[in-house]
């Protein structure tokens, strides 16, 4: 062994020996980090189907963690498609996410969702995206706008273009006074 090699093994075992008669460790530096692995910003996803693009997912900001979970902590913005590339629906959150273990979308805060094509309108504090089974859901609290209507219930199930839906709990509904609306 050099000399360079034994001074090394000397410090070495000096640390060792000052480290092992101190107080305890705190291992908790040595917990797995858990926080976005990446940033971006001014976002735009596409997903297309056959060639043809379906939806347009826009968001000022994504963060992005290990997992391959995203969070789009300022907001998100979806708009779905028909196959000549006309907007049909426009659906945002205040907030958002994506589980990609479940590949479902997530949207808190103050969400719309706007069936352009039948001028339905809905408003809830979440919903979820599932693009697989191409369905929009929530078990919280809803109001829908339909033509003159407006729809209160807590939970509601509809195809993602939000064309069709089903309200349950139905709390109540009425005509649109003058001004009014979602």
């Amino acid at each position: 062994m050099s000399l360079k090699g034994s001074i090394k093994y000397v410090i070495q075992l000096l640390l060792l020996g000052i480290l092992s008669c101190g107080e305890e460790v705190d291992t908790s530096i040595l917990e797995t980090y858990k926080g976005p692995v990446g940033l971006a910003f001014d976002v735009e996803l596409f997903h297309s189907d056959s060639t043809i693009i379906r939806t347009h997912v826009k968001a000022k900001k994504q963060m992005e963690f290990a997992t391959g979970d995203l969070e789009f902590p300022e907001g998100i913005d979806i708009s779905f498609f028909d196959k000549e590339g006309n907007t049909t629906t426009t659906m945002r959150a205040d907030k958002g996410f994506f589980d990609k273990t479940k590949n479902i979308y997530r949207g808190e805060g103050d969400v719309r969702v706007h069936n352009t094509e039948k001028d339905q309108k809905l408003s809830s504090e979440e919903l979820f995206w599932d693009p697989n089974a191409k369905k929009i859901y929530t078990e919280k609290f809803v109001t829908i706008q339909e033509k003159e209507t407006i729809f209160n219930g807590t939970g509601m199930e509809s195809d993602d273009r939000f064309s069709e839906y089903k309200l349950f709990k139905v709390t109540n509904s009425r005509t649109i006074l003058p001004g009014e609306g979602i």
